[in-house]
């Protein structure tokens, strides 16, 4: 995968929506983007949730920006919801975690590009101009693998897809997993009774395909999807207005 490689085709950019958790940055984008596009309605929201909901009640836009951590998902799930309710929207991730595994396996299942968070703004306005014109981008620097490794790229993608498939809670649950919390615990923290905790963990190992909860976390945590966090500074943030 290269910059400049065809995607769906040339995009006509009048509204974009903006999800991203970290105020600073959200706005410090959407100053940037306002430039960029004349006439351009920017819808910026700081959650999955809240962008679920604008799209329910009939929000089309035309360009999807998408941090890929944000509190009420994980791992890769937001950006799998997103391409579930915009098949035909692209959807160009931006992200501090810009391994290649990450983002090849992001643009092979269907990313418009993929743009680090420290970007340039000069890298963002070419990124944008490149899906503009029906291109996919992804940074210079990135390599894809060797065809020997795909495999292994396509079981990220099927390991994301069956974690997108959980429920909020079920995911909270996971992320809980993954750090270690025993179940009276993770009841504590979620207001749960622990009964609950129960059911919704054989649920979602149900889900996952796996016997227990250490394989479970032992499945997401290998393929990189445990999430959470911005990845981001301040400084990151206003390098984008200057």
């Amino acid at each position: 995968m290269k910059t400049g490689e065809k995607n769906s085709g040339p995009v006509v950019i009048r509204s974009i929506l903006v999800i991203d958790d970290h105020p600073l940055y959200c706005d410090a984008l959407a100053a940037t983007l306002a430039r960029i596009f004349d006439d351009c309605t920017i819808k910026t929201v700081n959650n999955l949730g809240e962008a679920i909901q604008c799209l329910d009640s009939g929000m089309i836009p035309d360009l999807v920006m998408l941090d890929l951590k944000l509190p009420d998902v994980t791992g890769y799930s937001g950006f799998f919801k997103v391409r579930e309710k915009l098949p035909d929207v692209p959807v160009l991730v931006i992200s501090a975690e810009s391994a290649n595994e990450t983002i090849q396996m992001l643009m092979t299942s269907g990313a418009a590009g993929f743009i680090p968070k420290d970007a340039s703004q000069n890298v963002f306005q070419d990124a944008l101009e490149k899906i503009q014109e029906g291109m996919k981008f992804v940074p210079a620097d990135f390599r894809p693998q060797a065809s020997a490794s795909v495999e292994s790229v396509v079981t990220v993608q099927q390991v994301a897809q069956r974690i997108a498939d959980l429920t909020p809670q079920q995911s909270r649950i996971m992320k809980l997993i993954c750090a270690g919390k025993p179940n009276k615990q993770i009841a504590y923290e979620l207001d749960l009774a622990e009964a609950t905790v129960k059911a919704h963990i054989t649920a979602l190992l149900r889900r996952l395909r796996v016997s227990n909860r250490t394989q479970a976390a032992m499945l997401v945590n290998n393929a990189g999807l445990t999430g959470g966090g911005t990845g981001l500074s301040d400084t990151d943030a206003r390098a984008l207005l200057s």
